[in-house]
């Protein structure tokens, strides 16, 4: 046992050198990047007024949102994830499901609000849009910004933020530092004030949006959004006058999902490379010097 401990030594504080090094350089560039097996559901809930067609009148109104983001491992790579984003909007009445059908035949829901869906692309690293025929459809309707979360090491300033009834990126402010549920987030707001848009399919209006986000900035999650919408016709008609935020339940296991990503990306970054340079010298010292010490005892007891 005597012989062979220093070469266990030797072999074991090399190992970890190495781990640490590998964690340092390759580790990073590895774990910072959007998994491809992403499937998630978003709740939110909230309240406001809508126009409802068949009175003329504008009432007042319960919802729930769903939104359901799945990535295409099969289209996506080692640099761009594919997504498929299906959000719904439904009246919160008993028994009502979360997507029901939408559109005005028999078969249609009534307590459907409105069902979209998206196609898009991004960078596994930064969250930025990316609209390459590579990745998406045809009719893939073109992104830019950020979409559906914030970079790894997200900075405390201004983003380009996805915004889908505008078709277009708007600018997502950095509006302070809040801790929500004991995660450490970066609050972004998103500020849209009487902008012409499509306001719903074919009709032309007037579209406003007041969104604030709080992120987590070491893995750009969007961990609570709160946000007020109204749309117009052009006449100044409400046709809808919405807010909606994340449900608490969806805030919680938001940060609860931080935390454990945070510790993931903490050992990977932080913890094996400290023990791997602190320990891993120190054992092969260790070897060294009983790997000397052994072989000048078999020298002294051959002479």
């Amino acid at each position: 046992m005597r012989k062979t401990i220093h070469l266990v030594l030797l072999g074991l504080g090399a190992f970890l050198l190495v781990a640490a090094i590998v964690a340092t350089i390759w580790a990073p560039g590895q774990v910072k990047r959007t998994p491809l097996d992403t499937d998630s559901t978003t709740h939110l809930a909230g309240q406001g007024e809508k126009l409802n067609p068949a009175t003329g009148n504008v009432e007042p109104i319960q919802v729930r949102a769903t939104s359901y983001t799945k990535a295409d491992s099969k289209k996506s790579d080692d640099d761009v994830i594919v997504f498929v984003s299906t959000t719904c909007l439904v009246l919160d009445k008993p028994d009502t499901p979360d997507c029901g059908v939408e559109g005005t035949g028999e078969d249609a829901d009534p307590n459907v609000v409105n069902i979209s869906t998206d196609v898009f692309a991004t960078d596994r690293k930064t969250g930025e849009a990316v609209n390459d025929s590579k990745y998406l459809p045809d009719d893939a309707e073109k992104h830019d910004g950020v979409v559906n979360k914030f970079p790894f090491d997200t900075e405390k300033k201004s983003y380009q933020y996805w915004d889908g009834m505008l078709g277009r990126a708007v600018e997502a402010k950095y509006s302070g530092s809040e801790k929500v549920d004991g995660v450490e987030t970066y609050k972004f707001d998103v500020d849209i004030v009487d902008e012409p848009a499509e306001v719903v399919t074919d009709v032309e209006g007037i579209y406003s949006m007041d969104k604030s986000m709080w992120i987590e900035p070491r893995t750009g999650a969007i961990i609570k959004q709160e946000q007020h919408e109204v749309r117009t016709l052009e006449n100044g008609d409400v046709l809808l006058d919405l807010e909606v935020a994340f449900t608490d339940d969806q805030v919680k296991s938001n940060a609860s999902d931080a935390d454990d990503n945070i510790s993931s990306l903490n050992l990977l970054t932080k913890t094996v490379p400290l023990i791997g340079y602190i320990l891993g010298p120190l054992l092969m010292l260790i070897g060294a010097a009983l790997l000397i010490l052994s072989r000048r005892g078999v020298g002294t007891r051959k002479g």
